[in-house]
Parts: structure tokens; C-alpha cells; sequence
């Protein structure tokens, strides 16, 4: 599936990981990438060391956010915690599938309950659900997290689950892709990290493709990023990724 896309369309599919201790640590690498339409995922160590007037900012610029906190809590408490990314006013937000159909069924709720107060105005989040770690070995599935079977399954169940739910799509790896938009539709968005170019390091990933292999498995959006914030000069490691889409 060979897909062909404009420089703003390939752009528009990286979610640049703002894996950073600080708010400084990010604006030097955001300043690096200005003027690149990309989306910018912010993590939970930075969230929780900027806080939301960090994100606050990045929307003010333009910027499509992915808030990545992985909410994973009785209903209740991810309900509330749903509502509050609602106004906040962020583009993406996840949870874990893990914790099951009406926890998730409950963030939608949250985000529902936001807009109700907020007005016409405030635009609904797309939510998304984690199913397994790109880090999750199948040793690591079967022998310590105990689910039996194959991360392939597993993932799958989990992306059935979000689905029941309401939810818009998952976080995947990309090897995923296919199958699971096979069984949920391919308007059922896939967010998928494991993402390295040709000759970059595997880190902590288990399961990956190049950026190009994503796409070409038809993947929504893909997080990418130590290739890029590690990278000598970043923007021309984003340039080079958008070359490979196009």
C-alpha cells in the first residue's frame, strides 16, 4: 500500500516524543523544529514536571498535542482526571485498556461531561487506548504480566475492548496495524511508537519498522522520538523522515 503524501501530510503523521526532564530541555529542541507542522507528544515526565501550562503553551503556538499519560484508575477517578485533559484543551490523550471496558467507557464520559461544561467551543479529544508496550517482550507477556498466548492476541483483545468502549482507536505497535484494522475498521486510529529509521538504534523497543514500513502498513500517526530529539541536528533528522513518507 504505497501511499503518496504532501510534505504537510507526512508532517502531520510524526509525533515528536518530548521525552525531557524540563520545559527548558523541550523549548530547545521545539525551537530546532519550528515551522515543522508535526504533532508534539507530551509524556508524563514531562508533564508532571511542567505541568498543563507547558501544554497550555504548546497549543497556543499551534500545535497538535498528544498528551501521553496512560490513565489507569477505578472509573471514577479516570473520569475526573478525563475531564480535566478535556479542558485543557489537548488534541490526544490515552488510557490503559487493561483497565477494562467501563474504565474506559468512564473517560469518555469524563471528556462528555467537560464539554458539556465548557460549551460548544470546547473540541472533543480523540482518546485512544495503550494495549501492550512496544517494550513487551512475548517472554515478558507470558511469564510476568501472565497473560498467556501471543502479543499479537493480546493486543487485539485490547483493541476490540477500546472499541465497545467508544474509543477512537490504540496505541499499537506497527506490526499491528493491519490486523487490527481488519477486526475494528479503518477508521479506527492506530498511534504507533516503535518507530526507527534505517540505522538508528533499537533502545528499549521490542517490536519496530522504519517510518516508511508504518505507513505503508497503514498506520495512523507514529511517535518517534530519540532518532529525532538524540539526533546531531534534529531538524534535519525530521526532514529526513518527512522525505520518507513523501
Amino acid at each position: 500500500m504505497g501511499a503518496t503524501l504532501t510534505r504537510e501530510q507526512a508532517a502531520d503523521r510524526i509525533m515528536v516524543a518530548l521525552d525531557y526532564p524540563d520545559a527548558c530541555a523541550a523549548e530547545a529542541l521545539i525551537r530546532r523544529l519550528e515551522g515543522v507542522p508535526c504533532w508534539m507528544k507530551v509524556g508524563m515526565q514531562l508533564f508532571y514536571a511542567a505541568g498543563p501550562a507547558f501544554v497550555a503553551g504548546l497549543k497556543e503556538r499551534g500545535y497538535r498535542v498528544f498528551l501521553d499519560v496512560k490513565m489507569h484508575d477505578i472509573p471514577n477517578t479516570v473520569k475526573g482526571g478525563a475531564g480535566s485533559i478535556a479542558r485543557l484543551g489537548v488534541d490526544l490523550f490515552n488510557v490503559h485498556a487493561a483497565g477494562g471496558v467501563r474504565m474506559m467507557e468512564a473517560a469518555m464520559e469524563g471528556v462528555e461531561a467537560a464539554r458539556s461544561g465548557g460549551g460548544a467551543s470546547l473540541k472533543r479529544p480523540t482518546v485512544i487506548a495503550v494495549t501492550q508496550l512496544t517494550s513487551t517482550s512475548q517472554a515478558v507477556l507470558n511469564d510476568e504480566i501472565g497473560i498467556p498466548g501471543t502479543a499479537d492476541n493480546a493486543v487485539l483483545r485490547y483493541a476490540q475492548l477500546a472499541r465497545q468502549a467508544g474509543l477512537d482507536g490504540v496505541v499499537a505497535s506497527p506490526q499491528e496495524v493491519v490486523a487490527i484494522k481488519a477486526v475494528c475498521g479503518a477508521s479506527f486510529i492506530t498511534v504507533t511508537p516503535g518507530i526507527r529509521p534505517a540505522g538508528s538504534a533499537t533502545n528499549d523497543q521490542s517490536r519496530i519498522m522504519t517510518p516508511r514500513e508504518a505507513l505503508e502498513q497503514g498506520t495512523d500517526f507514529m511517535v518517534i522520538g530519540r532518532p529525532i530529539t538524540a539526533a546531531v541536528d534534529p531538524r534535519q533528522a525530521i526532514e529526513t523522515i518527512i522525505e520518507e513518507l513523501i
